[in-house]
């Protein structure tokens, strides 16, 4: 096995006394779901921002040249940045996955473009300076010329499309009866705090219906004229916004009422009611690239072959498995598995093959690093493993080429105890037992 390289997954270190890395002395812009939408979205100007976490290496070795590169941008571009382990809603709502990602704000601002240039302060003035020439050129040729909220409000990230009217009629079948959690807003029409929450219950209906696959939802109810519902729930103030699901009475939401805020609390429940992730047998390639591709990461489970445990024992290791899949399902990883020999390269990637069965790694397919667990396969050995990755903690290693290896298509396991291989019968009547002995003396 190569030398383990020191680090985590994300290739971040945790830092023992966490700080806040920007200061209002700083020319960066502290920015959180309480001022985001103010700050960025209703602006003219270009943004570059930072999306970091305070127990990350990478983001704080980049602090110095981010502060710099703001300092010489300043009256020209705006420079800001979000803690995103503390305020997840915003990373989640643009795509965050490592730490740090750099985000380039600027004509729609509800699509923002990924920054892939270097590091260093040169590198980031440079690669603002020709955003911002982009920019400017899309204003001269009339591409570009309203503001982000403006285009915000004609965009999907504004509609109320994704926002379900809900009324007497149609509120205990779409609600009551559904599997789905719902964010309800008793609303009345004169009522200025609703008028100023209907964009950001918008746009968070959209970003909450595409990130949940549906699976939250956002409605609004005319407490004023739908009124059997709303006296059913004692609404008297407005705008009141109620949590519906299936079987529970309904709980007061207490949350913010910025869209970052909304869909922080959606992105909670959603996880809280999402079923465990599936546990998949590696049958072929596109088991593991479809299940690691869409995940942060990838806990990959290596067994000992059916013939060294039996059905019941296998299945003592994917019971074990499977918990700690229910314990982590707001990870949001992916889970596999795979019979020893089955997938010798793999194996062999991870320094695994050969010995050492039951066996675990991590596998993060963006940065092809991976952790091996190196406690004992068990729910507590299993559990200090993956709490460590999930703040930041371990040791990793690069696989081998930079590349997943090679994945052979099996057979599934049938769930029954393994067979030995029928032995090859041979027909000896024929043969003269004398000229044997004959040829084999010396």
């Amino acid at each position: 096995m190569k030398p383990l390289l020191s680090g985590v997954l994300l290739g971040c270190s945790l830092l023992v006394g966490v700080r806040a890395f920007y200061s209002p002395s700083d020319d960066v812009v502290e920015l959180n779901p309480s001022n985001f939408n103010r700050e960025v979205i209703q602006s003219d100007s270009l943004w570059l921002i930072e999306f970091y976490a305070p127990w990350c290496g990478h983001c704080q070795k980049l602090t110095p040249d981010w502060k710099k590169a703001a300092t010489a941008l300043k009256g020209i571009v705006k420079v800001g940045a979000v803690d995103a382990d503390q305020h997840k809603s915003l990373g989640s709502q643009y795509g965050v996955s490592g730490f740090p990602t750099i985000k380039i704000f600027g004509s729609n601002k509800n699509k923002p473009e990924q920054y892939q240039g270097g590091r260093s302060s040169q590198a980031i003035v440079d690669g603002a300076m020709n955003a911002l020439r982009a920019l400017v050129k899309e204003r001269l040729d009339g591409k570009s010329g309203s503001s982000g909220y403006s285009q915000q409000q004609s965009s999907g990230g504004g509609s109320k499309k994704d926002v379900v009217e809900l009324t007497d009629d149609n509120f205990d079948k779409m609600v009551l009866q559904s599997d789905d959690v719902w964010l309800v807003e008793f609303f009345a029409p004169w009522c200025g705090h609703c008028k100023n929450l209907e964009p950001e219950w918008a746009a968070a209906a959209s970003a909450v219906k595409e990130q949940t696959k549906g699976k939250v939802r956002l409605g609004a109810m005319d407490a004023t004229v739908h009124q059997a519902v709303s006296s059913r729930y004692g609404i008297r103030g407005f705008p009141t916004i109620k949590i519906f699901r299936k079987g529970e009475e309904p709980e007061d939401y207490q949350g913010g009422r910025l869209r970052g805020d909304i869909i922080e609390r959606a992105l909670d429940l959603f996880s809280d009611n999402a079923p465990a992730p599936e546990l998949l047998e590696i049958l072929n390639e596109d088991v593991l690239k479809t299940t690691c591709e869409d995940s942060q990461l990838c806990i990959i489970g290596i067994l000992p072959h059916i013939l060294d445990t039996g059905a019941a024992g296998r299945n003592s290791y994917l019971d074990v498995m499977m918990k700690l899949a229910d314990k982590y399902k707001k990870k949001m990883w992916g889970w596999l598995w795979a019979e020893a020999g089955s997938q010798m390269e793999l194996e062999a990637s991870l320094g695994i093959g050969g010995f050492g069965y039951p066996a675990m790694a991590a596998i993060n397919t963006r940065k092809m690093k991976f952790a091996l667990l190196r406690g004992s396969f068990s729910d507590t050995g299993i559990h200090e493993f993956l709490r460590a990755l999930s703040v930041g903690r371990g040791s990793t290693a690069s696989l081998a080429g930079g590349v997943i290896p090679k994945i052979h298509s099996v057979e599934p396991w049938d769930g029954k105890d393994g067979q030995l291989p029928e032995e090859e019968e041979y027909d000896l009547s024929d043969v003269e037992l004398d000229d044997v002995y004959d040829k084999t003396e010396l």
